[in-house]
């Protein structure tokens, strides 16, 4: 889960990470309220899940309140868009003003977890403000790591010798050493799968800032962060995503056009590549989970053809806790009660497959069965090419 830049500062500032002074505002005439409180320059930053805002217009300088109020009256309402958009780009809904900070150094600073090493990871570079990826292609050196312990996680020295490596000294290295053990402890406190600071910056006057900041947290771990669900704002994600989590099914949309409904992640994803080996796009990553009801299913079809790209279904199931006649009991329900008119084809094994078959050809229904994965992949791929 994502949270927008000004949830993140607020939860940093808890921690004790140094941020700007600022206030969310979602007119124009709260923007000017927050910049008259302030004093002084602000900068009014679009408030969206995507990076890469200042090139699209999403950040603009403000000298006093009325600049601050235009700034935002030009924002609010805007399709902001990025690399990191949908190619229609993202209704801004608010905006954070905050102190506009004089910048001498830019920095980079992030916490994540090393799948390789199975442990976190705090990765540090002077080269900040810049896309970190390019950096780690272009001049790997430049990126500094250190690695926490599972059990005694981030040690101190660590910490200095990032700061070491950042080249500070005195009160910066001081206040770079808390804020790398402080953004650690934020990290593992909240659950979070990436806690980054890009652009980290030494201002003009010596303060050292986390000028912006982007908090995700481990979807698997909400459950008991009440708090951060609080946060989720749907309005940023897409409608059959957040449709999707209502009844608990891990939905990913995508672009192609063929539909994909899948019990377990592996095989969902190896039925996505299957249909790529067969010629085809997959629309979507759908995992039902192992003990999808008929409900659950129903809703899965209704999600699955609520995309307008979707040509043709594809079914792929491994019968153990989802046994293949409940699985067929769902079908069968689904596609009439929506009265499904895409062509579908399902491909199952394991228990009661032989059951859940003779349930499929005795329904009546234009259901389209496969031997296996390949043999159902290449049917639904043709099937979605005529459709098309």
């Amino acid at each position: 889960m994502k949270i927008h830049e000004y949830q993140a500062k607020a939860i940093l500032r808890e921690f004790g990470v140094p941020v700007p002074a600022g206030e969310v505002a979602d007119t124009p005439a709260g923007a000017r309220a927050v910049a008259e409180k302030l004093g002084g320059r602000v900068v009014v930053k679009a408030q969206i899940h995507a990076g890469g805002r200042g090139k699209g217009g999403g950040i603009k300088l403000a000298d006093d309140p009325p600049g601050a109020e235009a700034a935002a009256r030009a924002i609010l309402g805007m399709r902001l868009k990025t690399p990191q958009t949908p190619p229609e780009g993202i209704e801004v809904r608010r905006v954070l003003v905050e102190e506009a900070s004089p910048i001498r150094q830019e920095l980079y600073l992030s916490v994540t977890l090393d799948r390789a090493r199975a442990t976190h990871v705090v990765m540090a570079s002077e080269a900040g403000g810049m896309e970190i990826e390019e950096v780690a292609a272009k001049s790997p050196e430049k990126i500094l790591r250190e690695w926490g312990h599972p059990a005694l996680g981030l040690q101190a020295y660590q910490a200095r010798q990032l700061a070491f490596g950042l080249g500070l000294s005195g009160d910066l290295f001081k206040a770079a050493v808390a804020a790398i053990l402080n953004l650690y402890r934020c990290y593992l406190a909240k659950d979070c799968s990436l806690a980054e600071i890009n652009p980290l910056v030494v201002t003009a006057d010596g303060r050292l800032l986390a000028l912006d900041a982007k908090l995700n947290f481990d979807d698997n771990a909400l459950y008991r962060r009440p708090e951060i669900r609080a946060l989720r704002d749907v309005n940023e994600e897409d409608p059959l995503d957040v449709e999707a989590s209502k009844f608990n099914l891990n939905y990913i949309k995508l672009t192609g056009n063929v539909g994909c409904m899948v019990n377990g992640a592996g095989l969902a994803m190896a039925t996505m590549d299957i249909i790529k080996l067969a010629g085809g796009e997959p629309a979507n990553f759908l995992d039902v989970g192992g003990g999808a009801s008929p409900e659950q299913i129903e809703n899965a079809f209704r999600i699955l053809t609520s995309d307008s790209s979707v040509r043709a279904v594809f079914i792929n199931i491994f019968g153990g806790i989802l046994r293949c006649d409940r699985l067929a009991e769902g079908v069968i329900a689904a596609v009439k009660k929506l009265g499904l008119r895409l062509p579908v084809v399902v491909r199952m094994e394991g228990t009661n497959v032989e059951l859940g078959k003779k349930m499929l050809a005795e329904s009546g229904l234009a259901l389209t069965t496969a031997e296996d994965m390949g043999d159902g992949a290449r049917k639904v791929v043709e099937l979605a090419r005529r459709a098309a």
